[in-house]
């Protein structure tokens, strides 16, 4: 540590405020904010830090700048700003934040209503962000197919439509618009058709229809029918949209649903929009992490990101975990909707439904940006290269050979490899080893004789070792793997032991195995193959014990072969369900004669049935 960075931590003031982290080349790699800038800021140097993040972060520290603020919200929206300004490597990041749009309704005596990515603080008003373009173009398609807002961009005031300084434009003709430049819809009149433009963007389709009913009955009470019948057709839209909603709430209330998938260096968090107890929109975001951080501050950070001035913020926000720094969260967004806002995690219900509905399509974004990823990057399944950085590898494990062994209380052992590669099963490549060298169940003799006889045939043929060796067991099943590696004359290998009880993993030279996050598409694909290979193996044990069967109880009887007792068995099921079938059965499937046979056979010598 400098000297003067331990000058600088000497004199922390006891203040809120935010704190920045640089490192030697004075690149801003952390912004935080606290409460108190003392014990905060001094919490990062002491000894007791266990977390693998933020021992990085303390190893890069070269200088440090604060700001003073007056309390602790100040310095949350301060912190926000500047993590968007500088992308900080150690602070959770939103990706492309910059090309949300947003749908803006002008602050004009006639608003417009147009797509923008520019925020102009003109006291205009913005709806979204729209994470997908497609959905805020679609939203701008239903307002001009019900409301008649004008797309022209003319300046219209007062005194242009007294000086008609402009004329109706062909919207007006083909009725898409009601003519403001010229007057012929009052100021009023379009206000109102513009609030009920910003309540069907705010989700609230249902109080809209109800509001126009009202009013249409207003205008046929008064006779005006024709004003009545363009607002019928408004309502029979908006009725179109609303049952299009999906209702997923009974209480009708409004709430936004949040949820965070994450794995490595990606985080996905989807927001469900919930207005009037029905799903009116869907929001995603793309959150950059380091790989160590906890969900409590990638759900801080969502929440940061997505509320600002700009967002309606609801009344309750469904998170599945609790957020870091909730107190101040909370005052924040009090602050943001001019109301009091609560989070909510719940554990069961139709609550915890709509938290774990949101969260699949977290993952399912989560698994899109791994795609996205896996083509930029030539092609490498995601899964093989997260199980690469799970188990600290230097390069890919292209190529995995997983054995199993199976037996059944010591009889007819044998042992099974399989292969993956680039992830996925390499069947032309499996082979099945019969045990020769032990008697009885001992898995980890077992295991020395399978990997000597494959590995030294390797060694014959001077073809390589693959990319990853796994054996199914534990500690011991993995010992006996790499005392036959080294007999071999094997010096650079990956091997692990993928323990069945706690998924634990065995690396070689620990006695401890190390758990895999239970996340990981790593660990996922290491149990796929492990499943993959004691299936092999069970499959080929017991094909072994039924033509050992077949060999010591049915063949022996002379005048029946293996092709005869394999009919039995095939078309019966068992040994016991053949001696117990009646004669016209077994004619039918074998004949007169060898029914004799059999018959005559289990007559005289009584075997048991089991």
């Amino acid at each position: 540590m400098s000297p003067e960075l331990e000058s600088k931590l000497k004199d922390l003031p006891d203040n809120p405020g935010i704190y920045q982290f640089k490192n030697d080349k004075g690149k801003v790699i952390y912004v935080g904010k606290a409460l108190n800038l003392k014990n905060r800021v001094r919490s990062y140097f002491h000894g007791s830090i266990d977390s693998p993040k933020t021992m990085a972060l303390v190893s890069k520290i070269a200088d440090l700048e604060l700001i003073v603020t007056d309390n602790e919200i100040e310095a949350l929206v301060l912190e926000n700003n500047l993590i968007k300004e500088f992308k900080p490597r150690y602070n959770v990041n939103l990706k492309d934040d910059k090309s949300f749009p947003y749908i803006k309704v002008t602050n004009e005596p006639f608003p417009r209503i147009f797509p923008t990515r520019r925020i102009i603080r003109d006291g205009s008003r913005y709806f979204g962000p729209y994470t997908e373009v497609r959905n805020m173009k679609s939203s701008l398609r239903m307002i001009n197919q019900i409301f008649k807002i004008r797309s022209c961009k003319l300046n219209i005031i007062n005194e242009a439509i007294e000086q008609k300084k402009f004329k109706v434009c062909l919207d007006f003709h083909i009725g898409k618009c009601d003519g403001p430049c010229e007057g012929l819809i009052s100021q009023i009149e379009y206000g109102e058709m513009v609030s009920e433009v910003v309540k069907l963007l705010r989700g609230k389709t249902d109080d809209l229809i109800q509001d126009l009913t009202v009013k249409m009955e207003n205008l046929v009470e008064n006779l005006e029918f024709e004003k009545a019948a363009e607002i019928r057709d408004k309502i029979s839209q908006l009725q179109t949209i609303s049952a299009k909603q999906k209702v997923v709430s009974d209480d009708f209330e409004d709430r936004d649903v949040i949820a965070v998938s994450y794995e490595g260096k990606d985080s996905a968090c989807s927001i469900f929009n919930i207005r009037n107890g029905k799903l009116v929109g869907k929001k995603q975001l793309h959150l950059g992490i380091e790989g160590n951080e906890d969900i409590r501050e990638i759900n801080t950070a969502a929440l940061k990101f997505y509320y600002n001035e700009l967002v309606e913020v609801p009344k309750e926000i469904l998170l599945e975990s609790e957020p870091d720094d909730q107190e101040a969260l909370i005052n924040w967004l009090n602050q943001l909707a001019g109301h009091k806002v609560r989070f909510t995690i719940p554990q069961r219900g139709s609550l915890k439904s709509l938290v774990n509905m949101c969260m699949q399509n977290a993952v399912y974004q989560l698994k899109e940006i791994q795609l996205q990823k896996m083509k930029h990057e030539g092609h490498i399944p995601y899964p093989v290269a997260a199980l690469q950085r799970d188990l600290r590898l230097k390069e890919l494990p292209k190529l995995i050979e997983c054995f199993d062994i199976s037996n059944l209380q010591g009889t007819d052992t044998v042992a099974s490899m399989v292969v993956f590669e680039e992830g996925k099963p390499k069947k032309s490549l499996y082979r099945k080893f019969i045990i020769n060298s032990v008697s009885g169940p001992d898995d980890f003799q077992s295991m020395r004789e399978v990997i000597s006889r494959r590995y030294s045939r390797l060694r014959e043929e001077n073809k390589p070792l693959p990319d990853l060796i796994m054996v199914d067991g534990g500690k011991g099943q993995l010992s006996s793997a790499i005392e036959v590696l080294e007999e071999l004359g094997f010096s650079k290998y990956n091997i692990i032991g993928l323990a069945k009880r706690l998924e634990e993993v065995f690396f070689p030279g620990n006695s401890e195995p190390e758990s895999i996050p239970k996340t990981s598409s790593g660990l996922k694909l290491l149990q796929y193959i492990r499943d993959e290979a004691h299936r092999f193996a069970i499959t080929f044990h017991r094909s072994r014990r039924s033509k050992r069967t077949i060999k010591t109880e049915l063949t022996d009887i002379k005048g029946i072969g293996p092709a005869t007792a394999e009919i039995l068995l095939k078309e019966l099921g068992s040994l016991t369900s053949v001696i117990n079938a009646d004669a016209d059965t077994l004619k039918k499937l074998i004949g007169n004669k060898k029914t004799d046979i059999l018959i005559k056979h289990f007559s005289n010598n009584k075997l048991p049935v089991r």
